[in-house]
């Protein structure tokens, strides 16, 4: 109908020439493709902002406190092994699985499965996950904002012990004439020798430790005991939440100018920290501590486990993120040339941050007298008081730690920008009426400040507890089952066979022989590796010498499994709308990929893509046409079909405007049309 409208819409306002039917043409598809993204959000203003938002996705906080943390952990250079193995196998392989998913398509995480509906579930099991992870993770950057802020002084608040915060039990290592508990610290220690000397060490509590949390948490002493709201926090979760929507107010179109900044910059800081690093005294036992292989750990499975996680948690896999970001952009993208890169970068990243972590960790090792191990720390403790107390020690000390809270920031927001847009790209893409695709920058301020509201709790004296308990548990073991049941759909379920024609279509080769064996066997064996050692290794959950209640621990269960449990939920709901007679039937009708899988765009929905009309259809339109006594004109020309045609292999001939010349005379024959272009219009069959 739509077709017929145009048509008689151009026939009306232009006169009778050749061009009407090219116009009618370009007008008809303009309107019929409004499932494109150029048409919706637009697509990324170049390559380089898609590489940067990836990268500035990929390498996140976790780059600066896991990694290192796990490297001299398990072995020191010795992870590098099994991690750089775990890379080639597992991470680069589902990273250009999940960027070639989502360009393919051209939609976000729930979209793209029409390639298999039954599996819907997968992706909103992955909204489930990018929620969770969306919602704490602003809390730490916002916390990252507060030490920022708090920088901006000439002594860093939590330099000394004499503070009205501080316990007896602090103990600072910059000296000072008002320091009355480290002078008797160090008097004592210089009195007492050995065992004595350890035991003041492990009694012995920095100003950064009590700063972070009798000042800036105010912990309260269980994990039900929420107290007040920490305004100070409360007010930086919100500027951290105005920065990520005034970012995406446009969606990628602003977020991918933003990332020249926010994905770059801290490369600039952390080659800043590792010059003044690496001139302190001690940071090259830090260095050293932080390359010496211990080569006997790598016959632990421990290890293996650890940087088979370290590589699948990195690089975002499976928060919906990738598929998101890659559907921006254009459909011949080479996704397998930025799938290397953006791999190797974020990679690459964490070894470097290592270099810069224990150049610090050294020095403050070597002043400390204390080794290196004793001084590190994993996750928050890591970033919020090990390094302030390092950052110090440092000359000027306040500009370091601006420095380094601002490195923390553009971390974060580089990942919390791609979590935002694939919740937004996702409710845009299931709703998809005209309404929210013209108003989608309504869709992301309603998201923010709901992300905004549900953070609040974590902002509360028990914050810091239910933010461990998140990150621990929403986002762990249900990425892995969620990654592992995507392979399973499109290598298995879909058919490795018709996803590698589909990546020829859309690269201009297939994937490379490697590639073809990982997504099928080698990626999913390590994906179960990973789960059964995450079962096999786990332990509940605690925070320093707090032990996690049961119901707390039943709550991070309940959080694991609400993502997971998406998937079952959504396949017997849609087995069960799903025609057939029998559940078997059923079954098959809901596996298999929907008409309109395939490139969002017309102009490349070509080959096994190109829309065919069936022959019922085209007998019942030609019976209507015979039926009908219309005339069999078109401005005095007559209307020619192909003598001895069959139904299904119909050939109509256009006749040119301005002679009685059919088609079949014209340079136009012989190029190929599938049925479905062909349109029935009071009684007469015109080519669309």
């Amino acid at each position: 109908t739509d077709t017929a409208e145009v048509i008689e819409e151009v026939r009306r306002e232009r006169p009778s020439d050749a061009s009407r039917w090219r116009d009618a043409g370009r007008e008809w598809r303009k309107r019929s493709c409004k499932s494109g993204r150029h048409d919706r959000k637009g697509n990324w203003g170049n390559q380089i902002e898609f590489v940067l938002t990836s990268v500035g996705y990929a390498v996140g906080l976790g780059n600066v406190w896991r990694f290192p943390y796990l490297c001299y952990r398990n072995g020191g250079g010795a992870f590098m092994l099994p991690y750089f193995i775990m890379l080639v196998f597992c991470g680069i392989p589902l990273f250009f699985l999940e960027l070639s998913f989502g360009q393919f398509a051209s939609l976000g995480c729930l979209g793209v499965w029409k390639i298999s509906p039954m599996f819907k579930g997968v992706g909103y099991g992955m909204m489930v996950v990018s929620t969770y992870i969306g919602i704490y993770y602003n809390v730490v950057i916002c916390i990252a904002f507060y030490y920022f802020f708090l920088s901006m002084t000439n002594l860093l608040p939590w330099t000394y012990c004499n503070n009205p915060w501080n316990t007896p039990d602090c103990s600072g290592v910059v000296s000072s004439g008002h320091q009355f508990n480290a002078s008797l610290a160090n008097a004592t220690s210089s009195l007492v020798a050995g065992v004595s000397e350890v035991v003041n060490r492990t009694k012995r509590t920095s100003p950064s430790e009590e700063y972070w949390k009798h000042y800036v948490l105010n912990i309260s002493d269980d994990i039900g005991n929420f107290g007040e709201v920490r305004l100070p926090i409360l007010g930086c979760l919100a500027v951290s939440w105005s920065v990520v929507f005034l970012c995406l107010i446009r969606g990628v179109k602003s977020s991918g100018k933003v990332v020249y900044f926010t994905a770059t910059f801290p490369y600039v800081v952390l080659t800043i920290l590792f010059i003044r690093g690496i001139t302190l005294d001690g940071a090259i036992n830090g260095i050293k501590y932080y390359l010496t292989p211990q080569w006997q750990k790598v016959l632990d499975a421990k290890v293996w486990g650890d940087a088979a996680s370290q590589i699948f948690y990195s690089l975002g896999c499976a928060w919906g993120g990738l598929i998101t970001m890659a559907s921006y952009n254009k459909f011949h993208n080479n996704c397998f040339r930025d799938s290397i890169i953006i791999s190797i970068t974020n990679c690459a990243t964490s070894v470097y941050a290592g270099f810069v972590i224990f150049s610090i960790l050294g020095f403050m090792a070597h002043h400390l007298n204390v080794p290196v191990s004793e001084v590190a720390d994993h996750g928050p403790g890591l970033a919020f008081v090990a390094y302030p107390e390092a950052l110090t020690l440092l000359p000027i000390s306040p500009l370091w730690s601006l420095l380094f809270f601002f490195m923390l920031i553009l971390l974060g927001l580089g990942t919390q920008f791609c979590l935002l847009e694939t919740l937004v790209t996702a409710i845009v893409d299931e709703i998809g009426t005209d309404w929210i695709i013209k108003n989608k920058t309504v869709v992301t301020l309603s998201v923010a400040i709901a992300g905004f509201l549900l953070g609040v709790p974590l902002t509360t004296q028990a914050g810091i507890y239910w933010l461990l308990l998140m990150d621990n548990y929403a986002a762990s073991f249900s990425l892995v089952i969620i990654s592992c049941i995507m392979c399973i759909c499109i290598m298995y379920i879909y058919g490795h066979r018709n996803y590698f024609k589909d990546v020829e279509m859309m690269l201009g080769f297939p994937p490379p022989l490697f590639f073809k064996v990982c997504w099928r066997f080698i990626s999913p064996v390590i994906i179960s590796f990973i789960l059964i050692f995450t079962v096999i290794q786990y332990k509940p959950i605690t925070y320093n010498d707090y032990v996690y209640p049961g119901w707390s621990l039943a709550i991070g269960f309940a959080m694991a499994l609400s993502s997971v449990v998406c998937i079952p939920i959504y396949a017997l709901y849609k087995i069960s709308k799903s025609p057939g007679a029998t559940f078997r039937e059923r079954l098959k009708a809901a596996c298999r990929a929907h008409p309109k899988w395939g490139p969002a765009l017309q102009e490349h929905r070509t080959g096994r893509y190109a829309p065919m009309a069936s022959e019922d259809t085209v007998e019942q339109r030609l019976h209507q046409h015979t039926q009908q006594p219309q005339p069999q004109r078109i401005d005095s020309t007559p209307l020619y079909r192909h003598q001895g045609a069959k139904a299904s292999h119909l050939s109509l001939f256009l006749p040119s405007p301005s002679s009685s010349t059919p088609l079949s005379h014209s340079r136009l024959w012989g190029r190929s049309h599938s049925l479905e272009t062909f349109t029935y219009c009071k009684g007469l069959l015109y080519l669309s």
